[in-house]
């Protein structure tokens, strides 16, 4: 596929883009019955092979990610979900929860390719990759994208950063993938060395927010920015394009904001769940309910691009919240909490610290300063994998509002 097709094919008349996908699906719902007996249990009494629209797709049960991880534990590893052998796969993973993911087949398996070039990537540039590539997907979503779209990788991964700023100054890369805190820490690294690192001039970034202070940031250095959207279990669902007015919706996907705890459509422009269908036929998702939140934005992108158009990231439908890229879970506390008897209650408050997340885990607790916030914190670092600080508090200290995390960064 020329560079070209993944700008062009998203400027398709959306109702004939729609249609396609919609004549697709009653193969990928056979087949998913056929192959993977998880989804022939899940979609047991269903008529599949009418559903040609999205009133026929909304009357299907939704796949949450939380029963998933329970079919995966109780069926490992895919609870039945796998529409096929592991011969098709290139490689598996394994997220946080945990959650198992294969590989699906295809150079650009998690249709990275398009949000790429959205952010201004072109065949021949060299990009230094930052997300991780060890036990998750992260890494390969977008190095896979970027190969498919003709760039040399550098697959610089997580951590070492002073490797990293050296690696910048000799292969010159024109575009950073990472998360949006990272290019940061590497910037500044590379002025403090005395370091030429003025050679990115474009990135692409997710697994967490850019604010628009560090997005003018980034602009005022000459680095033009750009976000998608991206789960280990889908790839990339949605991106910003130049005009910068929402994240289209990727063409290879059918995407649904439903009520949250239901599968009911709610009308466009409503704050919902996000629901996707993905066309995988090794590992299908159907109506799999990301738990995150999100809007519809209504009419066409000024790019002139024509898809379904997101408001980006809005939040959690339930209280598992992604923190410097890692989602951390209301059970990972309960986890924490059950290996120090001393603790009763905790509550894990996430903000902003000048352009990076932070966190400090309060626990309620009749004990008196012995150790035990040091404790806490390896136990919070073990667990979550982050860092963050303890705060002590006594019994009852806590809001009794049922929050196990509060994210309270700004997002506007």
């Amino acid at each position: 596929m020329s560079d070209t097709q993944f700008d062009t094919r998203e400027r398709q008349d959306p109702a004939l883009r729609e249609q396609d996908l919609f004549a697709k699906l009653p193969d990928l719902l056979k087949n998913a019955v056929a192959n993977a007996p998880g989804w022939a249990a899940h979609l047991q009494g269903q008529n599949i092979a009418g559903v040609g629209d999205r009133s026929a797709l909304a009357g299907l049960p939704v796949l949450r990610k939380s029963d998933l991880m329970e079919k995966q534990k109780a069926n490992p590893p895919f609870g039945g979900f796998l529409a096929g052998t592991l011969e098709g796969a290139a490689r598996v993973f394994m997220s946080p929860g945990p959650i198992w993911e294969p590989q699906a087949p295809g150079l650009d398996a998690w249709n990275g390719a398009r949000s790429l070039f959205a952010a201004g990537f072109r065949k021949g540039d060299v990009v230094l990759n930052a997300f991780s590539y060890h036990l998750t997907p992260g890494g390969f979503i977008l190095d896979q994208g970027a190969i498919a779209l003709g760039c040399t990788v550098f697959p610089a991964g997580v951590g070492n950063t002073d490797t990293q700023v050296e690696a910048i100054e000799v292969l010159k890369p024109a575009g950073f993938v990472g998360t949006p805190d990272y290019l940061k820490v590497l910037l500044d690294r590379g002025r403090e060395q005395g370091r030429d690192v003025s050679s990115i001039k474009k990135a692409l970034v997710s697994g967490g927010a850019l604010f628009p202070s560090l997005r003018q940031e980034y602009e005022d250095q000459g680095i033009q920015v750009g976000q998608c959207y991206a789960t280990a279990d889908l790839g990339v669902i949605a991106y910003e394009t130049e005009s910068r007015d929402g994240m289209v919706v990727n063409e290879d996907y059918i995407v649904e904001i439903v009520r949250p705890g239901t599968g009911e459509p709610v009308a466009e422009g409503e704050v919902g769940e996000l629901v996707v269908t993905n066309f995988n036929s090794l590992y299908p998702l159907i109506r799999f309910a990301t738990g995150d939140l999100s809007k519809i934005v209504p009419g066409q992108a000024g790019c002139g691009r024509t898809n379904m158009r997101l408001a980006g990231w809005m939040g959690r439908a339930d209280q598992r919240t992604k923190i410097k890229g890692m989602f951390v879970d209301p059970a990972q506390i309960a986890q924490i909490v059950a290996a120090h008897p001393e603790v009763q209650k905790a509550r894990l408050a996430v903000v902003r610290q000048g352009e990076a997340d932070a966190m400090t885990l309060s626990v309620e607790t009749e004990a008196v300063e012995n150790g035990l916030s040091e404790r806490v914190a390896a136990t919070l670092r073990d667990v979550t994998r982050l860092k963050g600080e303890i705060h002590l508090v006594p019994p009852g200290g806590l809001p009794n509002d049922g929050k196990v995390i509060a994210d309270e960064r700004e997002y506007s």
